[in-house]
């Protein structure tokens, strides 16, 4: 499948300094001043370049001396060109989430649990989906911006106190590696801990747990699925809403009601399901797309 081999290239590609692993310590050339679009820890032994998320709080904390706006302009053009595109190819994380949730379709005991997440989710009113905004906004943007010492400098707030992904891939790789910092673990690495595991047990029973509630550059990228230019399309002519669509989505959206759902991480899997051709996905050819209402160029397929 394209998607799967896409996202162990991103995988590998994002982390592919290895002597890092084995020496327990973190690469500091040139490339970790470019920021890669998914989410892959800074500090992961084999990172070798940096987290926008991480970037961006590094940013917003140091406002008072020197604002760049790189990290936000870079934000901004990988939302514009791809949307959550990026969380369903070029997301280390998700892969890994995808993974474990892999493994779990394997254990009989979850298989009913992961059923039941399903139909319950797609039928919530208010769903928790909105936690990552909320996420997003306070530990990112707020507590960064605000929540400084006295030299005006603030915290990491979303990578320090909640990130799960710098846990597993970064913090506990370097642990391993080092006995001496071992020594130093504390209350926080307890606490982060705490909440990796919580959502490797969320990534089990609900396919990319992180995804769906927790992760703020999901959220980001999925404020511009409705303006990216790949996104999802939906030819209403062709559509007759047999419910194909919706019910191979993991991600719990209609994509023949919203196909530009924020919540939408474009993985091609209603596209396949659409017997009639009424969704494609692709790159949009703006003025093709406004003489047609709307048809894609990928009509009927998906990567």
């Amino acid at each position: 499948m394209i998607r799967r081999a896409v996202q162990w290239l991103t995988l590998l590609g994002c982390n592919a300094w290895w002597p890092g692993f084995i020496e327990g310590r973190i690469y500091g050339g040139k490339l970790k001043s470019v920021c890669v679009p998914g989410l892959n820890c800074y500090s992961c032994p084999g990172a070798v370049a940096s987290c926008p998320l991480g970037s961006l709080q590094a940013v917003l904390g140091s406002w008072r001396y020197s604002f760049s706006f790189y990290v936000v302009g870079l934000m901004m053009a990988f939302g514009l060109l791809f949307g959550r595109f990026i969380c369903g190819f070029l997301c280390p994380f998700g892969l890994l989430q995808e993974l474990a949730h892999k493994l779990s379709s394997r254990l009989s005991f979850l298989r009913g649990k992961q059923a039941k997440q399903a139909n319950q989710t797609k039928n919530l009113r208010w769903r928790p989906i909105y936690v990552k905004y909320i996420l997003g906004v306070v530990f990112v943007v707020a507590l960064p911006l605000l929540a400084t010492n006295s030299m005006g400098l603030g915290d990491p707030a979303f990578c320090k106190y909640i990130c799960p992904a710098g846990t597993l891939t970064a913090g506990a790789p370097l642990l391993a590696a080092n006995p001496s910092l071992r020594d130093a673990v504390g209350w926080l690495f307890v606490l982060k801990a705490g909440i990796a595991v919580a959502t490797l047990a969320g990534c089990l029973a609900i396919y990319r747990f992180f995804c769906k509630y927790l992760c703020p550059l999901g959220a980001f990228y999925g404020l511009f699925n409705k303006v990216a230019v790949y996104r999802l399309r939906l030819e209403e002519g062709n559509c007759v809403h047999c419910g194909a669509c919706s019910r191979v989505c993991k991600m719990a959206v209609d994509p023949s009601r919203t196909p530009n759902s924020p919540e939408c991480i474009r993985c091609g899997d209603c596209v396949r399901a659409c017997r009639f051709s009424a969704l494609s996905a692709g790159f949009s050819d703006w003025r093709r797309t406004s003489e047609n209402g709307g048809s894609g160029v990928l009509r009927g397929k998906a990567p």
